[in-house]
């Protein structure tokens, strides 16, 4: 090893231009994988705030099927605050158990008598989703309004539109509205989405259930357990269905339905898997280039010192010793521009991004994952042994008569 370093420290600049290639090549690669993991952190992102797929549905079956024919239950299963955080203890921390329950309500304001129908909805801790970009004016209600059922309600834009008659919405936080003849005070106001011009109220689950209008078969409150990956989303599954087997029986699955969206979580994790894959043998290019250009180098190292190389076996030196010492030029010159390697391939990766969000406005960030540098590592010792094999086998193989007698 002390031979090989020795070797290149006396060759700077065929060093500087061999280590230049694979430098070139896995700050490439680097770069592209930061980008890539910045990318899937936002698809995440995304995907978790507008869609569903990262939900699992818990709800009481309210029919039975008998004949082809629908029937009420005689005894539905009613989830309650005490079954949610239950079913939270019995999962992991990264997950959330939510109780929701949602229906419709008459919804006047204190000045006009005229009712107008609105669609509420209960929960037991505020929707992760339902955050403050989400809105206007005001804020959401709190997990200890969430719990306590505290008289407290976030509304739509068209509810605020009716409270303020004309005047900003925002003026609407503070005031108070009338759930079937029930106060709420206006914390909140959201965002219109258009077209959706409906009359909506959020509000913590017990003060939803007291405004409620009851249903003929009943409103069935129903609980949503949030994951924080994709990945997790059948491991979850599991858990909740161990749950529901401990905590109702082994009928469970006639009165309670665990649904969760399979078929799209499958093809979510492939995609992100099939693009994983795709950056990286989109670099492996220029790696398998800059691997190349070290094992000409070392091609050329031998021929220059092939009577080293004799002179070394003729005083002892083994075939393994010649190997490793070949071997161990290859891993130092890979391994030489490490830190200039992730710096470079850093530094593009977030330029990168900068420039794509200033130009297609869109908020990507580059992201050095963990897995990301130790690619990058191992990527540089395996091209070295991969490429610095071949040279490290023909000098090894050499005879020692021969390379004393070489010109």
């Amino acid at each position: 090893m002390s031979v090989g370093f020795e070797t290149l420290r006396a060759n700077p600049l065929r060093t500087l231009l061999s280590t230049l290639g694979i430098v070139i090549g896995v700050a490439a690669l680097v770069s592209v994988l930061s980008v890539g993991d910045g990318m899937e952190r936002f698809a995440r992102r995304e995907i978790a705030r507008t869609t569903d797929v990262q939900s699992i549905v818990v709800s009481p079956r309210i029919f039975r099927m008998i004949d082809g024919e629908r029937f009420p239950q005689t005894d539905p299963i009613k989830l309650s605050p005490a079954d949610a955080m239950h079913l939270q203890q019995a999962l992991a921390s990264t997950m959330t158990v939510n109780l929701t329950v949602s229906g419709s309500s008459l919804v006047t304001i204190p000045r006009d008598s005229t009712p107008h129908a609105a669609q509420v909805t209960g929960m037991l801790v505020p929707d992760e989703r339902l955050g403050d970009s989400a809105l206007v004016a005001g804020r959401f209600f709190t997990r200890d309004e969430g719990r306590s059922g505290a008289p407290v309600a976030v509304v739509s834009q068209r509810l605020a539109d009716d409270l303020t008659a004309g005047k900003p919405a925002s003026e609407a936080v503070g005031d108070t509205l009338l759930f079937q003849g029930q106060p709420r005070t206006v914390v909140g106001v959201m965002k219109q989405l258009e077209p959706d011009r409906a009359r909506r109220a959020f509000m913590p689950e017990s003060a939803a259930n007291a405004v409620i209008v009851p249903a003929l078969v009943g409103r069935a409150a129903t609980m949503v357990v949030r994951v924080s990956r994709v990945e997790d989303v059948s491991v979850a599954r599991k858990q909740i269905e161990q749950w529901a087997l401990d905590r109702f029986g082994r009928s469970w699955s006639d009165r309670l339905t665990v649904v969760a969206n399979e078929m799209r979580v499958e093809q979510l994790e492939r995609g992100l898997l099939l693009f994983k894959l795709f950056m990286g043998a989109l670099m492996s290019i220029s790696l398998i280039v800059g691997g190349i250009g070290i094992m000409n180098v070392l091609l050329s190292s031998v021929i220059e010192r092939t009577r080293e190389i004799g002179i070394r076996k003729a005083a002892g030196a083994a075939h393994r010793h010649i190997l490793w010492q070949f071997l161990s030029e290859s891993v130092v010159i890979t391994g030489v521009g490490s830190v200039i390697r992730l710096a470079l391939g850093g530094g593009a990766g977030f330029i990168v991004p900068a420039v794509m969000g200033g130009g297609a406005n869109l908020p990507v960030h580059a992201w050095l994952s963990v897995s990301t540098v130790a690619v990058a590592i191992g990527a540089s010792v395996i091209v070295g042994l991969t490429f610095g094999l071949y040279p490290a086998l023909r000098a090894a193989r050499l005879s020692p008569i021969d390379a004393m007698h070489h010109e």
